[in-house]
């Protein structure tokens, strides 16, 4: 990339320039440009005429690589003054692709439509590397107003997170709790307390039932006596702490207020109580930023190992071990963020991944599988069943995982399993990459907001700060450089 001010532009004259003659080429342009030397050596030029004067156009940038040919880098600019397009600042360069030819580097003052004429002319003379947008280009409205809606703050999930599409307070006939008039009622006062919830209010503390704390107890000594040779090292390691910090018991089920703040400070994930199932795309939507919206009923008590919905006990023992690790918890925030504003096709293949990474994934750890799916995590006979040889398992791939089926009320017909969270996260980066949307996003974890990226105004303010970070690396590095060296 060339930067545009001066500073960085002296910084950037290191390669041989087009090595044409002066003269011929200030006779050729009519002595409309005129060349300044910079560096020690004569062929390291510059061309510049000012900047741009007209207030409805705007500057943009092409790179068009040449022979290294005498006339050739007159025939291209004369394309610009034919189309009575005003050069700001012209560089070249040795090309990076083939030794043999240059690349021309030209801000250039013109309109959009200007742009696309001249782009098609310098066509059929050069290759036309790369074209960056005007300084101050932005997308059209039209464009934007096509893109779904999306929360732009964290408070904005107030509007999503209660749109619940099944269960909460609502049973379906075959559920194990239908017929049961009390569980019912209890599953309309987690309800409530869900729906009533806003962005910045206590999670209400919940005084469990003795049947509640009895089933959790059943759930919460089977899964132990598997962890230990089934769960991933990561959970191994997160499960003691909410045992010691958030009073994770056989007899005791947490409280959600007490496991976010714990979340908060390992991870920077936070907590909120939801009444049951949310669409993938308001679901995906809290997780980035860094909220995991989590349910408080318990399962029925007829059938303590089984649930066919999202309880408190998979929430509490599969997913928050999990969303503590700092790498799993960017994991899960990078599928987030690229679900805000894809289309409704491409939302579900991100949850289709993540239904296959974050609820049901493997990953092979010290030379075996273990599990990290909650799915799993919270699921005595699915966990079993997955590290066992009866499993039909594949290497994590998103091309290929996006496109598996997933199954809710039997075993899973394929689990993924992963290199590591890392090779995980890398993978679903490149994926997002494919997932067409006219901008991109990033988390602001200072305002707990998303910046869309869909101007060169907002993409440098994002680049001063990647700057900002960079000079504290930088500093950081000779600090401890000089304290090495005493």
């Amino acid at each position: 990339m060339y930067a545009k001010n001066s500073e960085e532009h002296e910084s950037r004259r290191e390669g041989s320039f087009d090595p044409v003659n002066p003269a011929y080429e200030e006779k050729q342009l009519n002595n409309e440009v005129a060349f300044s030397e910079f560096g020690e050596k004569q062929d390291n030029r510059s061309i510049s005429t000012g900047r741009p004067t007209s207030s409805t156009k705007g500057v943009a940038t092409m790179i068009f690589s040449l022979k290294n040919e005498v006339g050739g880098l007159v025939r291209a600019l004369r394309l610009f003054q034919e189309q009575h397009i005003n050069l700001v600042h012209i560089e070249s360069r040795k090309s990076k692709q083939r030794n043999s030819d240059f690349e021309i580097f030209v801000d250039c003052d013109t309109d959009n439509e200007q742009l696309k004429e001249l782009t098609q002319l310098l066509r059929t003379h050069t290759d036309v590397v790369e074209i960056t947008p005007f300084e101050n280009s932005t997308l059209p409205d039209e464009i934007m107003a096509d893109v779904p809606w999306f929360p732009k703050k964290i408070s904005d999930l107030d509007q999503s997170s209660n749109r619940v599409l099944m269960y909460g307070s609502e049973l379906d006939a075959d559920h194990p709790g239908f017929k049961d008039n009390m569980y019912r009622k209890r599953r309309n006062y987690f309800a409530d307390l869900a729906m009533s919830y806003k962005f910045g209010d206590p999670i209400l503390r919940i005084d469990f039932t003795t049947e509640e704390v009895r089933t959790w107890a059943v759930v919460f000594r089977e899964l132990n006596k598997l962890y230990p040779s089934h769960a991933c090292k990561e959970h191994l390691k997160n499960l003691p702490l909410l045992i010691k910090h958030c009073n994770y018991s056989e007899d005791n089920i947490p409280q959600l207020e007490d496991v976010s703040h714990f979340l908060k400070e390992h991870s920077g994930f936070i907590i909120r109580p939801v009444a049951g199932y949310l669409s993938p795309r308001d679901f995906l939507a809290g997780l980035a930023f860094r909220v995991f919206h989590c349910t408080q009923y318990v399962r029925h008590s007829s059938d303590p190992l089984y649930t066919p919905e999202p309880d408190t006990c998979h929430e509490l023992l599969g997913h928050v071990p999990l969303l503590a690790e700092p790498s799993f918890a960017q994991f899960s925030q990078e599928i987030g963020l690229a679900s805000l504003g894809a289309s409704d096709d491409a939302v579900k293949k991100l949850a289709t991944c993540y239904f296959f990474t974050v609820e049901f994934g493997l990953c092979k750890q010290d030379g075996r599988l273990s599990a990290y799916g909650a799915g799993l995590l919270s699921s005595i006979s699915e966990l079993k069943h997955a590290l066992s040889d009866k499993a039909h398992i594949l290497p994590f791939d998103p091309m290929v995982t996006c496109n598996q089926e997933c199954m809710i009320t039997t075993f899973q017909d394929v689990y993924f399993v992963s290199e590591s969270f890392e090779d995980a996260k890398n993978k679903m980066r490149e994926f997002a990459k494919t997932i067409w949307r006219p901008f991109t996003v990033r988390y602001d974890p200072y305002t707990q907001s998303v910046d869309v990226l869909k101007d060169t105004n907002s993409i440098n303010i994002m680049l001063k700060d990647i700057r900002h970070e960079l000079d504290i690396v930088e500093d950081a590095l000779n600090r401890l450089k000089k304290h090495l060296s005493v």
